[in-house]
């Protein structure tokens, strides 16, 4: 006579959880990898038009009104601002950089910025945000 076990162990596991977790994670890395692309540097971007979105250069200038640049976030020297541009770019397949001007930042500063590249030649983009 053969007496059968009441309590089996079930072999199978729920995914519930484990899909959970994925999921919260997925929201997490989509909303810090849109805040990565912001700067730390406070300038009022000029209002345009038509603004384009276009995928965002590896390498950042921001101007102040003041004079002073901003390379990625760190302060640079105005006899400076060359070197360091042409050492970060180096090595880039895409050798281009984003200029984020202030609206009130004098017209010399950014055609300094400009100069850098075409002497250079580099691609540049300037930064907007879209007129409401």
């Amino acid at each position: 006579m053969k007496i059968q076990r009441r309590n089996k162990a079930n072999p199978e596991f729920s995914l519930a959880a484990m899909t959970d977790v994925i999921l919260l994670m997925l929201i997490f890395f989509m909303i810090t990898s849109s805040a990565a692309n912001q700067s730390a540097i406070d300038v009022k971007l000029p209002k345009a038009g038509a603004v384009e979105d276009n995928i965002p250069n590896p390498l950042t200038v921001s101007i102040k009104p003041d004079g002073s640049y901003f390379v990625d976030d760190n302060p640079v020297a105005r006899e400076q601002l060359e070197s360091v541009i042409v050492s970060k770019l180096t090595g880039q397949t895409n050798k281009s950089f984003t200029i984020r001007a202030d609206e009130n930042t004098m017209h010399k500063d950014v055609v300094f910025a400009m100069e850098i590249a075409e002497k250079n030649k580099f691609n540049i983009a300037i930064a907007t945000v879209k007129d409401k």
